[in-house]
């Protein structure tokens, strides 16, 4: 099964948090936190849709700047989540350039934000370069089960989390997953191409067998239309993939028991390991987790695979380390011995 969302730290397990979500077939993406993307290239960056922000801590939240400094003079519409006071956060970084040339500007950047309390409650404003970012068309609504977003293609679920102020954790999940077999896609005499996303969606989205698709490599003479019950046999239809995304949390129990159930059953845990297990006295002070905790967690989660990151640079030359202690509580193993 080839999977539909491709997850990159943009900064390896040291670096500013920032995790870029590419989509099989499609040429846009997501992230979770805005730390340095100095990284990313500007093509990458245009393709952003989603930002999900976990807390507006500067290594969670520098990236914005160079966001907005690539968007700048392109027509772009961008959605930002995060936590209490978020939009206040991005509208004074706003504020910190003056916008007397917007008029200069042939296209508008549209930010719309919105804002999770603790009680999952929302609040959403608009931000546009026309109106040279002041705060407008404000909302307000409430998450049902956490989905903070949904298409057809995947959703997103969030938890409120402590770290001494709200902190979001997050996971990205596809309804179902569609895999075409290239094999049978042949025996029907069919190419593969661009078309396959519009058969994908029509599974996905359970349209009836007389729904016309459109087939073929590009607009022409041999681009035809069949019908999607004659093209089921070339696709099987699995659960879908999932992502759960955490960090910048204190090792708590209510922490514990929104982590487990917002992460349960993922394929995939990014989950902070700030600090090694020797330093657990510090990890608390700081209100973060050690590795032990983090491996602890996604075990008891049940998740299929995880991934630690956020690790603090006082480990610098140690990460084999770092990762020994996790994948040692994510198993239920002792720690190998690791040289220094």
């Amino acid at each position: 099964m080839r999977p539909l969302l491709h997850p990159t730290l943009v900064n390896g397990r040291f670096g500013d948090p920032a995790l870029y979500v590419e989509t099989l077939f499609e040429k846009r993406a997501i992230m979770f936190d805005l730390g340095d993307i100095s990284n990313l290239s500007p093509r990458k960056i245009q393709r952003l849709e989603h930002i999900f922000v976990s807390h507006a801590h500067i290594d969670h939240f520098i990236g914005f700047d160079h966001l907005l400094r690539v968007l700048v003079g392109r027509e772009k519409v961008i959605r930002l989540y995060g936590p209490s006071g978020f939009i206040d956060h991005v509208h004074h970084k706003l504020l910190a350039y003056r916008w007397n040339l917007i008029d200069r500007f042939m296209f508008d950047l549209v930010f719309i934000v919105t804002e999770i309390d603790t009680g999952l409650g929302t609040h959403t404003a608009q931000l546009r370069l026309k109106h040279a970012f002041a705060i407008e068309a404000a909302d307000e609504g409430h998450l049902v089960d956490g989905v903070l977003h949904s298409e057809s293609t995947f959703k997103v679920t969030t938890s409120v989390l402590e770290h001494r102020t709200p902190c979001l954790g997050f996971a990205i999940e596809e309804p179902t997953h569609v895999n075409v077999w290239k094999s049978r896609l042949s025996e029907l005499g069919l190419p593969v191409g661009p078309w396959l996303r519009e058969l994908k969606r029509a599974v996905i989205e359970n349209r009836r067998d007389d729904y016309s698709i459109r087939v073929g490599r590009s607009k022409t003479s041999n681009e035809r239309a069949i019908l999607l019950r004659e093209l089921r046999s070339a696709v099987t239809v699995t659960p879908g993939q999932k992502i759960g995304y955490v960090t910048d949390v204190a090792d708590t129990p209510a922490n514990r028991q929104a982590i487990i159930q917002l992460a349960r059953n993922a394929d995939l845990l990014f989950i902070e390991a700030a600090f090694a297990q020797a330093d657990a006295a510090l990890a608390a002070e700081r209100a973060h987790l050690t590795t032990v905790a983090a491996g602890s967690i996604a075990r008891e989660a049940a998740v299929r695979r995880v991934e630690p990151f956020h690790f603090s640079p006082r480990y610098n030359g140690q990460e084999a380390r770092l990762l020994n202690e996790v994948m040692a509580a994510f198993t239920g193993r002792q720690p190998q011995e690791v040289g220094s």
